[in-house]
């Protein structure tokens, strides 16, 4: 029982594994800023991971410049966009709503509406009572007849 613990808590404790002890700041502060901003930007190489889990050289690289720009005074909104302006627009988990950007916030919901839409056709159209045969004419009668009678 005890090893499991120690597993858990080995495998709950790897994101934090990825700050470097030289990275960390004197301020207490800081740096509680610098964790709570590396949480909302990703890094670029790894899939899905915050700059904060990742133990790639660009998130390390990442983080070292993120910390630089709080200890310059810049706020946590004027360090984000920093980063993002030298790292490019993906580093973001959040980019912010603006032209093309609007195309990924829009694209879910419209997908959503249009396969309600379609699905409700395709329902629809399956519960038209379909026409019952319809009484022959008096010309295809005789068509019939004659050509059971050959």
């Amino acid at each position: 029982m005890r090893i499991l613990i120690l597993c858990l808590s080995l495998v709950f404790a790897f994101p934090a594994f990825a700050v470097q002890p030289d990275e960390v700041l004197a301020d207490p502060a800081l740096e509680a800023r610098a964790r709570e901003i590396s949480r909302v930007l990703r890094c670029p190489v790894c899939q899905g991971e915050t700059i904060d889990e990742s133990n790639a050289p660009i998130s390390r690289d990442l983080r070292l410049y993120l910390r630089e720009r709080l200890v310059a005074g810049d706020s946590n909104d004027q360090a984000i966009q920093a980063v993002a302006d030298r790292f490019g627009e993906y580093v973001l988990f959040e980019p912010p709503a603006q032209g093309v950007n609007w195309l990924l916030y829009l694209a879910g919901p419209v997908m959503a509406l249009l396969a309600l839409v379609l699905g409700w056709r395709f329902l629809r159209s399956r519960n038209v009572a379909e026409v019952g045969p319809t009484e022959l004419s008096d010309e295809e009668k005789a068509r019939l007849d004659k050509i059971m009678r050959d």
